[in-house]
């Protein structure tokens, strides 16, 4: 090979190791958030994922290799500390010089209130006609509808024997609302872009792309939950609202609250009462809590079984798995109802 062969290789080398080096460092909280994520990093990166597949966020203790994620990373996007309390403080001292940004806060986000009671009635949850999602005034009209205000949640906790749920106003599962998805998909594209201003073009392309594929995804699960709308059936914690309020399918109630807390045993007895009084067709459990507790609301009930997981457990991390979560909780209804 020739000197200036030789030179140009190791230029090249050295140039495409340099372009490497400017792409950030990225980490996300949740499966399903490092799964947009990486969607949106298609061909130019990797983020890294800070709770491990199968584990519950809302309590979770970082191993060393994720403590060292967080550490190096110059981006972190996570949910926000409804969903884990805990990451706060680990941004805090790990990624301080990191921008972080909280995917709950984002502009054009759906949020809905906490549900604290077990049984759920049937609400239209449909989106404003100007398809921004609800405005919070809206969500706090609705919560003094449903008697869900501050004293009510107070004295629901006193009267289930436990104390008061240490949380915020909002329920942080919006990642089972695919327009929360889309609005996340230009978001995260929109701070790779401030730090990576070389690949922006790749990064809103991506998002783009990512947009149509959940345009194309939402009418797919409505498709597969047609045919069993209007059943009733019982999830084990109330995680899923999000998801009732896409597509319009409603659950009759909760086995445990959204931080999945042990359920009291009046709040026990009221969901077995709603499974015997409407003749719940399924109690739907979950691949990281206790199967015993099910089994108890399932006593003498001769409901069917399923499990959704809203985090993915048993799914490869990467860009395809934020769709197939949803996909999986859309055939887990419909196969259990």
């Amino acid at each position: 090979m020739s000197r200036n062969l030789v030179t140009l290789s190791v230029a090249a080398t050295l140039l495409g190791g340099a372009a490497m080096a400017d792409v950030p460092k990225v980490a996300a909280d949740i499966a399903p958030v490092h799964s947009l994520v990486a969607r949106v990093m298609q061909g130019v990166g990797e983020p890294s994922l800070i709770v491990a597949s199968g584990a519950s966020p809302h309590e979770y203790s970082l191993r060393p290799s994720e403590a060292a994620a967080l550490q190096e990373a110059d981006l972190v996007f996570w949910v926000g500390p409804d969903l884990t309390p805990w990451l706060a403080d680990a941004i805090e001292t790990l990624a301080s010089d990191a921008k972080a940004t909280e995917l709950l806060e984002v502009d054009g986000t759906t949020e809905l209130l906490f549900r604290e009671g077990a049984l759920f009635e049937a609400h239209g949850h449909g989106n404003d006609a100007d398809g921004e999602g609800h405005e919070k005034h809206d969500h706090e009209e609705h919560a003094k509808d449903e008697d869900h205000d501050a004293h009510d949640h107070e004295e629901h906790a006193e009267a289930d024997g436990h104390d008061g749920h240490d949380h915020g106003k909002h329920d942080p599962h919006a990642w089972l609302s695919p327009d929360n998805g889309a609005v996340w998909l230009n978001a995260i594209a929109a701070q790779l872009s401030a730090a990576d201003p070389a690949n922006a073009g790749a990064y809103f392309a991506n998002a783009a792309a990512g947009r149509e594929d959940l345009a194309t995804l939402t009418a797919e699960i409505s498709t597969i939950l047609d045919p069993v709308r209007g059943r009733n059936f019982v999830v084990f914690h109330d995680a899923y609202q999000y998801f009732e309020t896409a597509f319009d399918f409603p659950a009759s109630g909760a086995i445990s609250v959204s931080d999945a807390s042990d359920p009291s045993p009046v709040r026990i007895a009221e969901i077995q009462a709603r499974v015997a009084e409407q003749g719940v067709s399924c109690v739907l459990s979950e691949p990281q809590f206790n199967p015993g507790i099910v089994a108890a609301v399932m006593e003498g009930s001769a409901a069917n079984t399923g499990v959704l997981d809203p985090l993915g457990s048993d799914l490869e991390p990467g860009q395809d798995l934020y769709a197939n979560v949803l996909r999986n909780l859309a055939t887990a209804f419909a196969n259990c109802l």
